[in-house]
């Protein structure tokens, strides 16, 4: 969807409520909010619509990003990550092909 459900804040609340309190207690807390970007939902939309999935997941984005920051969430906004970022993209790419040279990764067809 194009906006926060109650689902959302839900999952969100206990991880805010654990960084919080390791902050009280004098810690450094790493607490990014990530976008898991990719997937059948942004296709099925740009096959529709006609919108380039690049144009709705901003859009999409920058809401849940404008909800969560309502909601007063903790957030350390400067280590936001999207997977449509090409420069992620770029290494998780890289970190494959890695793996791949080493034969830690292969392709196979298995039953699901």
């Amino acid at each position: 969807g194009a906006g926060l459900h109650v689902g959302h804040p839900e999952g969100y609340t206990a991880s805010d409520i654990m960084a919080r309190y390791w902050r009280m207690c004098g810690f450094d807390v790493l607490h990014p909010m990530g976008w898991d970007s990719f997937g059948l939902p942004a296709e099925q939309h740009a096959v529709q619509t006609g919108t380039h999935p690049r144009a709705t997941t901003a859009q999409n984005i920058a809401n849940f990003k404008r909800q969560l920051r309502s909601l007063g969430f903790s957030y350390d906004w400067a280590r936001e990550i999207a997977t449509t970022d090409e420069e992620y993209v770029r290494w998780t790419q890289w970190i494959f092909l890695q793996l791949f040279k080493q034969g830690l990764a292969q392709q196979s067809e298995v039953p699901v």
